[in-house]
C-alpha cells in the first residue's frame, strides 16, 4: 500500500499546549523518524480547542480538526484522562479540569484522593485506568479521521508518589512493578502507558500502509 497522504505535506501539528503531554510526544515521534516536522500548535500560535464532546474521542477529533483548521496542515490531537471505576469512570474527560481550573495537577489530585476516601474501607483497592485517544486528521474536514486508543490499568495511591511525569501520575499505582507511574523514567513510562500504546497503534498503522 502506498504511504499516507499527510505524510507528504512536510508538517504534522500536533494539537497540544500541554507542556508533559509534548515532552512525551516529542520523545516517541522522535523513535518514529518520521518524514515530517511534528510542530506543536503553540509554535503557530494555536489556542486549545473548546472541548465540548462527550467522550475522548470526540474530543480528540475536535482539538485535531480545530488545529488543522487554523494551520492548513494535517494534525494529530490527543485526548487522555484517568477513569476510577467506583466513581462511574470520573474523572474521565474532565481529568485536567476536575478540579475546576484547567491544568491544576496538585488540586486535581486532591480531589481525587477526597472524592475517594469513602470508598476506602479495609484496605480497599481502588482501581484506575488510563485512557488515551489519538485522532489524525489529514484535513480539517477530514472524513474519516484515524483513531488509536490505548488503556492502562492500576490502582490508585492514598498519597502521591514520585517525582516524574504530569498529572495524576504520583497516584497511579502498578502493582506489577511496585512503583507508582511517577516513579518511571520517561524512557520506561512511553513503553508501556497508555500514550505508548496509542503511539504504538499509530506506529503499526504506519507500518501496513507501506
Amino acid at each position: 500500500m502506498s504511504a499516507p497522504h499527510w505524510l507528504s505535506q512536510g508538517t504534522l501539528v500536533l494539537a497540544s499546549n500541554n507542556k508533559g503531554k509534548i515532552t512525551e510526544f516529542e520523545k516517541l515521534f522522535a523513535e518514529l523518524k518520521l518524514p515530517v516536522d511534528v510542530i506543536p500548535q503553540g509554535q503557530l500560535n494555536i489556542p486549545d480547542a473548546i472541548e465540548d464532546g462527550l467522550s475522548f474521542i470526540e474530543n480528540a477529533i475536535i482539538k485535531a480538526r480545530h488545529a488543522s483548521k487554523i494551520s492548513g496542515k494535517p494534525a494529530i490531537a490527543d485526548d487522555s484522562g484517568i477513569c476510577v471505576s467506583v466513581l462511574d469512570g470520573a474523572p474521565g474527560i474532565y481529568s485536567a479540569r476536575y478540579a475546576g481550573n484547567h491544568g491544576n495537577d496538585a488540586a486535581n489530585n486532591e480531589k481525587l484522593l477526597n472524592d475517594l476516601k469513602p470508598f476506602r474501607q479495609n484496605g480497599q483497592v481502588i482501581e484506575g485506568m488510563f485512557v488515551c485517544v489519538l485522532a489524525l486528521v489529514e484535513h480539517a474536514e477530514d472524513p474519516l479521521p484515524q483513531i488509536f486508543q490505548g488503556f492502562w490499568h492500576g490502582e490508585i495511591l492514598e498519597a502521591a508518589r514520585g517525582e516524574h511525569g504530569f498529572g495524576y501520575d504520583p497516584l497511579f499505582w502498578l502493582p506489577e512493578l511496585g512503583i507508582s507511574s511517577a516513579e518511571m523514567s520517561k524512557e520506561e513510562k512511553n513503553k508501556i502507558s497508555h500514550r505508548g500504546q496509542a503511539m504504538q497503534r499509530f506506529r503499526e498503522s504506519l507500518m501496513t500502509r507501506k
